[in-house]
């Protein structure tokens, strides 16, 4: 029987966080559009400060998923919540509660923190995934769109007088 683990990454997991990076994009056909390096993520997930932090989920101690999420702020609960921005298992460890497991331990972060909410989003075509996330849970939000600026956008409107 296999053995599953999940921790909090480290430095050292630098190399397999953006393997998923990586597979997570090719999966949304974005893999055009990953810039991130072994660089940048030592610099915004271990530097000061830290602006995002890791799930890395192992069987047998084989790197086989991550979750990366972050702290958001819900003025209506007046409470922190939890931002999930991605969450990936490699195909090949699939089927296995790799991506529910990762999921519960977010929850119990969340719950550790005092989060009144876990979010996140999913692309609209990625139907396995949302029957999953309704399968744990999850209300997929109807009425809701993503609104998003690129470093281009915000130093357009940062310029603006």
């Amino acid at each position: 029987m296999s053995e599953l683990s999940i921790r909090f990454a480290e430095e050292a997991d630098i190399p397999a966080i953006l393997r998923f990076i990586r597979g997570l994009a090719e999966y949304e056909h974005l893999s055009h559009t990953v810039t991130a390096t072994e660089e940048s993520l030592c610099r915004t997930l271990f530097g000061s400060p830290k602006y995002a932090e890791v799930l890395i989920a192992s069987l047998d101690d084989v790197p086989a998923g991550f979750a990366l999420f972050f702290h958001n702020f819900s003025t209506f609960l007046g409470q922190p919540g939890i931002y999930l921005e991605d969450l990936f298992v490699l195909p090949e460890y699939r089927k296995h509660g790799i991506g529910k497991a990762l999921l519960v331990r977010l929850a119990q972060v969340a719950r550790e923190r005092q989060c009144g909410r876990l979010e996140w989003t999913v692309l609209d075509w990625n139907q396995p995934s949302i029957d999953f996330y309704q399968r744990i849970g999850a209300t997929v939000l109807p009425d809701w769109r993503v609104c998003r600026m690129t470093a281009a956008d915000i130093a357009r409107l940062a310029s603006t007088k």
